[in-house]
């Protein structure tokens, strides 16, 4: 298949989650830039891509996606090479819960830990009750992460899913905090992060710009999907 274009800037967790799917699929692409810090996913030219100003969006041979709830379930499907959807009924519903906990809780509770250490000013004073919030809320995150993945190598199952591709790319921004340890100390989660981080497609996506922009637009809270 050809004509993929995405539309996103690299800091952004979940245009990475699309981006690490590509990298494992082979597929070749365009990216567009969208950059959070001076407003675009609010200018009109992305708004006409999204109603709501977010990103990724995923432009496909003249089919347009928005949501990578939408967006990475599709291209798992269309895309030749190996499949990151489970093949059994109970591992597809791991997945789906493992993305549904990051879209619903995950997120907003890690990148608040990020958030925290890198732009307070982009979330108001550093407030030692909400950092603290922030990590109890993420271990709770990752505890339930790690009980759906039992004794699996990956979350939902032996292989890779795109559970693990949701999960990796916010784990990433938490790693580089000093508050990595506590959050990271969950039973079974350091096996995982051993085995997500040597993935190729982690180690291909890391983003190209320097880390500040990468914590500005994560702490912001702004402009992702």
């Amino acid at each position: 298949m050809t004509g993929i274009v995405l539309y996103g800037f690299d800091g952004s967790t979940y245009v990475r989650t699309v981006r690490m799917l590509l990298a494992e699929k082979g597929a070749r692409y365009e990216q567009v830039p969208v950059n959070v810090l001076k407003g675009e996913p609010r200018q009109s030219e992305h708004m006409a891509r999204h109603p709501f100003g977010k990103v990724p969006v995923l432009d496909h041979d003249g089919f347009r996606i928005i949501e990578t709830g939408a967006i990475a379930p599709y291209l798992d499907e269309v895309l030749p090479g190996p499949s990151f959807t489970p093949d059994s009924s109970k591992d597809r519903a791991r997945m789906r819960m493992a993305m549904g906990i990051i879209d619903s809780y995950g997120y907003g509770a890690l990148i608040a830990v990020a958030g925290y250490h890198f732009f307070p000013d982009l979330i108001g004073e550093p407030d030692e009750e909400a950092r603290k919030h922030a990590i109890v809320s993420s271990r709770r995150v990752l505890q339930e992460l790690m009980k759906i993945r039992g004794g699996s190598a990956f979350i939902a199952g032996e292989p890779p899913s795109l559970a693990d591709f949701y999960v990796a790319p916010i784990c990433c921004l938490v790693s580089l905090t000093p508050d990595a340890n506590e959050v990271f100390a969950v039973e079974g989660f350091t096996r995982w992060w051993e085995q997500v981080q040597a993935m190729p497609s982690y180690q291909a996506t890391a983003p190209r710009f320097g880390w500040d922009l990468l914590f500005a637009a994560a702490a912001a809270g702004r402009g992702v999907s």
